[in-house]
């Protein structure tokens, strides 16, 4: 029986800017995904999976939803009209030609940057897209953060949010890969039923 409190956890799959990357960390998280039967959602940038096509695969074979994080990372209120539509259309092919998944309508603008821009929502809506921004915010990028730090802020986060919240996680940061497994304990623990994007209620 359902409790009433849906997240989604989501991932930014992406080149890192930070230390703490160790090789293979996204497919270490990907494995704890698939033995604990939790499907996510995933914003893969266009460069990103050109570097890592098998793990880009892997997403798709895996079942996770898979939206679009740009190609080159940027911040989007940075192009040019033309510039953001090349953007947005050359991490969209990048990611189509690896995972076979056309992954619109989702998006999600590197650093956020611009998901409250009214031009950047109509931009990415003539697209064909709609932007995901998130709820729970964990900082797992920062190295100072660690696992036990993220899984209890991303539980009381949940839990503060309530149905239907949405949390942001990387692929690449170590920290990330060693808490992904308490922190699904921890949101089963409080009644959490784990979706995706597309089943959240106004997703926009």
């Amino acid at each position: 029986m359902s409790t009433g409190l849906r997240v989604a956890l989501t991932f930014d799959a992406e080149h890192p800017d930070r230390s703490r990357c160790p090789a293979g960390n996204a497919d270490s998280i990907f494995d704890v995904l698939a033995d604990e039967g939790v499907r996510t959602s995933v914003f893969i940038q266009g460069r990103w999976a050109q570097a890592y096509p098998d793990t880009a695969k892997r997403i798709a074979a895996d079942g996770h939803l898979i939206g679009n994080h740009s190609h080159h990372h940027a911040e989007m209120p940075l192009f040019s009209e033309a510039g953001f539509a090349s953007d947005v259309a050359d991490g969209q092919a990048a990611i189509a030609q690896i995972t076979g998944i056309d992954p619109r309508p989702w998006f999600r603008c590197p650093f956020g940057a611009g998901h409250d821009d009214p031009k950047m929502i109509d931009g990415l809506r003539a697209l064909g897209y709609r932007n995901v921004h998130w709820d729970v915010e964990l900082e797992d990028w920062e190295p100072s953060r660690t696992p036990e730090q993220i899984a209890s802020d991303a539980v009381e986060g949940v839990r503060t949010h309530g149905d239907g919240a949405v949390v942001l996680l990387h692929t690449w940061p170590a920290a990330t890969a060693e808490a992904i497994r308490p922190i699904i304990s921890g949101l089963r623990d409080i009644g959490a039923e784990f979706i995706t994007v597309d089943m959240v209620d106004g997703a926009s």
